[in-house]
């Protein structure tokens, strides 16, 4: 049996802010010196990013017009976890709403009532009851649908989601799954000047994405079966990305290393994945890339002989939103989904996501046309 990813939505808070705005709040959150300014907007300007959403319109005003920051030349008292988390509990279920009913819409023939499990996913907040409680009421889905929470993964989240949701369909032929991920980065703004963290501030976005997956494919639109799944490790990295609870946020830990430590396992990745499938990668044509960032995009280029071309959906994405987190990676499948064409039928697509240990996450789909 095979289940199908049959609609993508996708939703964005209102605050879309430019790349070299948003560094020149951190240059002077951080009071960096002129020098040390200067050296910062070039890292924004060579980071492959146009905009980035966020839920905090702070990143956006001058100092003295704050909402969420302290109205004070350091930004002390830092706002604490208890504060963050209040917001998150504000913004996330507008935006993972707004995820969910997109992702519907484009499936207009499967009815919210109608979903058998409901898959929440997030690494940038926590409360409960929760996000998928609040969901199923906000929705208009059975107070019986199966609920599970994927929480605190990082970027490849989504891939278990869909891993999950790919187990309840090949046991169930009728089941009917809604992935929601939800991703709130920009409220771990975090006030260090280590290379890190200049880089996360530098790189995550907000986000919501939302994806269907049915036992059976549904409606004329095109489908993406889901046909393998692999991960690997390398454990070397497990200090190079990381995520922390701390008392001033969540903590986002990702080194100049990382890169590297994908280049050495990309290949042996895409090699475990498909040795036992009849495709190899020269058929593949279409990928979706995770964009953790330029860097590691170009590295994947490199080590799988792709062309920039190849990785258009990927750049795109960073382009326009910057990284989300789990949500991400389902923004870059659907820009390729929404391409696809009855010329397209029994196509490959390869997809990647990376995050916390180092997690390697691949994904062989198919494009699939019911009847």
């Amino acid at each position: 049996m095979t289940s199908y990813l049959s609609a993508i939505g996708t939703a964005n808070p209102p605050h879309r802010l430019p790349q070299a705005q948003i560094g020149d709040f951190m240059a002077r959150a951080l009071q960096l010196d002129e020098a040390a300014t200067r050296k910062l907007r070039a890292l924004y300007r060579v980071s492959g990013i146009g905009h980035r959403y966020t839920v905090l319109p702070d990143y956006g005003r001058a100092n003295g017009e704050f909402t969420f920051f302290p109205n004070t030349p350091d930004l002390e008292p830092f706002p604490a976890v208890g504060t963050r988390m209040k917001a998150y509990r504000q913004e996330a279920l507008p935006l993972a709403t707004e995820a969910a009913e997109n992702c519907l819409r484009n499936a207009p023939e499967i009815p919210a009532a109608s979903l058998t499990h409901l898959i929440s996913v997030s690494c940038t907040g926590m409360y409960a009851p929760g996000l998928d409680i609040e969901l199923v009421n906000r929705l208009g889905l059975r107070p019986n649908v199966q609920r599970t929470c994927v929480n605190f993964m990082g970027c490849y989240a989504a891939f278990n989601a869909l891993k999950l949701a790919d187990a309840i369909c090949r046991a169930d032929a009728d089941a009917r799954v809604l992935v929601v991920c939800t991703e709130l980065c920009t409220l771990h703004f975090q006030k260090h000047h280590e290379e890190d963290h200049l880089v996360s501030n530098a790189l995550f976005g907000d986000g919501a994405s939302a994806a269907l997956v049915l036992g059976r494919p549904s409606g004329s639109r095109p489908h993406l079966a889901l046909e393998a799944f692999h991960c690997g490790l390398e454990p070397d990295g497990h200090a190079d990305m990381a995520w922390h609870v701390n008392d001033f946020g969540f903590e986002m830990t990702l080194s100049s290393y990382v890169p590297k430590l994908i280049q050495r396992g990309i290949r042996r990745l895409t090699d475990d994945l498909l040795r036992n499938l009849p495709v190899k990668l020269t058929d593949i044509n279409h990928f979706a890339i995770h964009p953790g960032g330029r860097r590691i995009l170009e590295t994947i280029e490199k080590e799988l002989s792709l062309t920039r071309l190849d990785n258009a959906p990927a750049y795109k994405v960073l382009r326009e939103y910057g990284n989300m987190s789990s949500a991400t990676v389902l923004f870059v499948l659907r820009e390729l989904l929404n391409g696809f064409t009855a010329a397209d039928a029994g196509a490959p697509v390869l997809s990647f996501a990376f995050g916390p240990g180092l997690t390697l996450e691949a994904m062989l789909l198919r494009v699939t046309f019911n009847g």
